[in-house]
């Protein structure tokens, strides 16, 4: 597990952190999405990106047939590469805390394993987090069967979660 230090707010008004779980490395406009939810608060976000080393190959080839991804469907059928796994989310990571501190908001960060659900639960908790945000790529056959990590998040995180798709306005 790579990960940068967390911190938690040293005064007691501070505004509790939000946790935001990526799959894509944050763009401009999702740092402008999520942090106008926050607006006059300013919290601290910790930043979770799974290492996807396990995927389910059918899932994954029926998501981008969905969406008429031919390219990425073909794409989704090699086998993973663990190393450039591992790599991708480092890379994810980083440049999505970039983004958040060019914002101007402080951010820390921290790569999971496959699985983020449990890492997650753990840092809910740990730093006491107000909410967590989850953005991702549409994913058609888990977000129709609500087996995505937003709604599994909902039935296990005491905290509201919002879902939200990555450099669009639409909410998952």
């Amino acid at each position: 597990m790579s990960e940068t230090p967390a911190e938690t707010p040293e005064t007691p008004d501070a505004p509790a952190p939000t946790i935001v779980l990526t799959e894509v490395p944050l763009k401009a406009f999702d740092v402008t999405r999520i942090t106008a939810l926050h607006e006059g608060d300013e919290p601290a976000y910790r930043v979770l990106v799974p290492a996807d080393t396990k995927r389910n190959v059918l899932v994954s080839v029926l998501n981008h047939l969905s969406l008429f991804e031919m390219r990425e469907a073909l794409e989704a059928l090699k086998p993973v590469n663990r190393n450039a796994a591992q790599t991708d989310a480092e890379t994810t990571l980083a440049e999505s805390l970039k983004v958040l501190e060019d914002a101007g908001m402080q951010a820390t960060g921290l790569v999971t394993e496959d699985d983020p659900l449990p890492l997650l639960e753990a840092e809910v908790a740990r730093i006491q987090a107000g909410e967590v945000i989850i953005v991702t790529e549409p994913h058609a056959v888990q977000d129709t069967f609500h087996t995505d990590w937003a709604s599994e998040a909902r039935e296990r995180l005491g905290v509201p979660v919002l879902h939200v798709y990555t450099g669009d306005w639409r909410l998952g």
